[in-house]
């Protein structure tokens, strides 16, 4: 596994969340804001980073193939990126 990329993926899905909370004195403390790993954002961007690899994967056969072979491949690729993020629910 790629740890450089899991990271970079876990950094762009941590997000700030206000944690309100009650004090020691009885008061509430709203403005608490700490970092929190959303799960749900992590997968999208794991998703959409697996489709951007049959897309770009598409684009590298146009100078592989004849044009007609070329588009071809290419078309398919963006189609598999497309079913990826189809059947996880992934939004462009």
């Amino acid at each position: 596994m790629n740890a450089e990329k899991l990271q970079e993926l876990v950094k762009q899905a941590t997000v700030k969340v206000n944690n309100p909370y009650i004090g020691s004195d009885g008061n509430v403390v709203l403005d608490c804001w700490e970092e929190q790993l959303s799960i749900e954002l992590l997968a999208d961007l794991i998703v959409k980073d697996c489709a951007s690899i049959c897309e770009i994967n598409g684009r590298s056969y146009k100078h592989s193939f004849t044009p007609a072979k070329a588009r071809l491949a290419e078309s398919t690729s963006i189609y598999c990126g497309q079913l990826i993020k189809k059947h996880f629910g992934v939004e462009e």
